[in-house]
This record gives structure tokens, sequence and C-alpha cells, in this order.
């Protein structure tokens, strides 16, 4: 872990732990916050005002799930399922292909996936996969992952997302949801001849020292959002974004390939079928959240993609920084105005 720089705005920083202490109850009790600025973590703060029902809660789900309860407090290293933090990793994966000439945007997914041609739905791209605008209309989330859960492996499913509906000729409808990411993994298998573990292993994880992030232990990952991560971990995805898709002098993705991901997607020309409430006005490029006016000439200024479970990573062009909060809860009632407190609080931290 690198060091922690203190030469910070003392002021700022202290109303900045005051925020996390007063908010930590409402974001499961515990979170920790790493923010990355010229070169090493500027700052780092952790918290853990859990109540006794949040551990009860824990302990519950824990025994569920045939693990050890841990109320203990987060730190760099915490390993915790991130959702939809998910995304952004798997659209970066996705873009190593394109770089290399394996894959383009423009490739339609029935060329490395009969199954999804023999639904009908053949013609939708890659880069509307990772813009979630295929047109599929998809299962509200939580129940998307449900079905999921039941499903043994990538081919199956697969044939489940191409016996789905259509709402809308793809790349004229935006719906936020796991399909399209779930496809654009399985082109991902094919081109590769890999599993979608090990390919994110090789061409994300080792390179950029990810050693604790994985796609847990289900039967098929969920590119959309089974991923496990720490904030150490995140938070070396999050300089590589920063620095334009470079981590520790490596090329990880050219800087052709991050600007494709940050150009928002969705057009006037674009009907959002569903989009989270905390979502605002943004914008989506592919795996993450823009400006509403990022183009690939005037690019926005900050991206981020949240998680289910109240993980908050984001980029900040501006004022050249990256910062990443872990949180584990599920209630998302005001969460979207929260991380507009706590990043306008960051941004007056940062020289």
């Amino acid at each position: 872990m690198l060091p922690v720089h203190q030469r910070l705005r003392s002021k700022q920083v202290q109303k900045l732990n005051d925020w996390m202490d007063e908010n930590a109850l409402d974001m499961g009790g515990r979170a920790i916050l790493l923010i990355y600025q010229n070169g090493k973590v500027a700052h780092s703060y952790s918290v853990n005002n859990m109540n006794l029902r949040q551990k009860l809660a824990g302990r519950m789900i824990a025994k569920r799930q045939g693990k050890t309860s841990d109320a203990d407090d987060y730190t760099a290293d915490s390993r915790v399922a991130i959702a939809s933090c998910s995304k952004w990793l798997s659209a970066a994966l996705v873009m190593t292909y394109i770089d290399e000439g394996k894959l383009k945007l423009t490739d339609t997914v029935g060329k490395f996936l009969p199954l999804i041609a023999a639904g009908g739905k053949g013609k939708i791209t890659v880069a509307q996969c990772l813009s979630h605008q295929t047109g599929i209309k998809a299962p509200p989330l939580k129940e998307g992952l449900q079905e999921m859960r039941n499903i043994s492996s990538m081919d199956e499913a697969i044939k489940n997302i191409a016996g789905m509906p259509l709402e809308g000729e793809p790349g004229k409808v935006f719906h936020y949801s796991n399909v399209g990411l779930q496809i654009a993994g399985a082109v991902v298998e094919k081109i590769s001849g890999k599993t979608f573990r090990a390919a994110f292993a090789e061409r994300i994880a080792t390179p950029l020292d990810m050693g604790n992030t994985d796609w847990g232990e289900g039967k098929i990952p969920l590119p959309a959002g089974s991923a496990i991560s720490t904030p150490h971990d995140y938070l070396n995805f999050l300089t590589m974004i920063l620095n334009k898709g470079t981590f520790g002098g490596k090329r990880i993705l050219s800087e052709a390939s991050i600007a494709q991901m940050q150009i928002n997607r969705i057009t006037p020309d674009v009907k959002v079928a569903y989009a989270p409430g905390e979502a605002g006005d943004l914008g989506y490029g592919f795996g993450e959240w823009v400006n509403k006016g990022a183009t690939a000439a005037k690019p926005g200024n900050s991206v981020s993609s949240p998680g289910l479970f109240g993980s908050y990573p984001w980029v900040d062009y501006n004022r050249n920084y990256a910062a990443f909060l872990m949180t584990f809860y599920v209630k998302n009632k005001g969460r979207g105005e929260r991380y507009k407190e706590l990043k306008k609080l960051v941004d007056e931290v940062v020289p």
C-alpha cells in the first residue's frame, strides 16, 4: 500500500472525516474512503459505527452463506462485494481486445454467439452491450441476479438472455441491466479461448496488482455485478483510468480506448427505459457513468460506477484525483444526494 500523504487542507479534511462519521450508520455502519493524487494515497479514513441490528444482520447473512461474520473496521485490504462497480472492470477487459484488434466495437455478437443469433438478437453490437443499449427488456436487477444464481454455464446464461423480449431497436433504448455485459463476457470467452475469470486475471488484475479481486464463488461470473474487491485493488484500477490507461509505467489500455469508454452514449435519440435514481442527469459510456455532454472531442470532467451495495468509485480529471468509498448496504434512499455531498467535500480537500 502506498504511504498516506498528509499535505491536504486540514480544515477541509476534518470536515470530510466528520461527514464520514455522521453518515456511517446510514451506509451500513462501516465505510472507508481512499483518495489518490500525485502518485500516492493522499488521504485514507475508516469509520465503524455499526449498531447491534447491523451486527446481527451481518451474522445472519454470514450464517446463510456458511461464512464467519465480520464486524471489524474496513481497511485498504478488506474484501467486499462491489456490485455494479464490476461493470467498469468488465468494460476495461473488453477494451483490451479492442486495442489488440481482436475485436471491434462494431462487431455484432451473433458473429461469436450462435445462441444469441438464434434468438433474433445477433445484430446487437459490442458497443451496445457495453452501454446498456441492446434493446433487450431485462428483468429488474435483483430478479435478474436471482435468475443468474440458478444458471450453471455461460452458454446457459446466453440462451436465457436470447429468450428475453425486445423493448426497442438496439442502439435506440438505454436499459441499465446485467444482460449487455453478460453477453460481452461470453464474447470474451469465445475470442480468447479462456474463461472470463482467467482473462480478467491475466489482462486486468495481474498488471494492476489487484491480487485480491475476483468474481466470487458462483457457478459463472456476472460481469455486471459479481466482483469482490478491496479499496487498495480498486484504487489501482482508478489510477489507471486517471492516467489515461497506464499504471506503474505499464500501458494497460490505449488512450483511445479510455476516450471511447467516456463518451456519453445516451444521445437525444436514445430512449431511457430504465436508469437508477441516483444516476440523476448523468450520461453513460462503456461501463461507467459520464457527464451528459461528454464527447471524444470534449470529454467530461468526472466518471464513476457506483454499486448496488453503496460503494462509490470515481475519477475527477479537472482536479487530477481518484477516490473510492467502500461500503456495504442495500437501502438506497438518499444515496444519490450522499454521493454528491461526498464528492463536493473531497473536491474541497484536494489541492
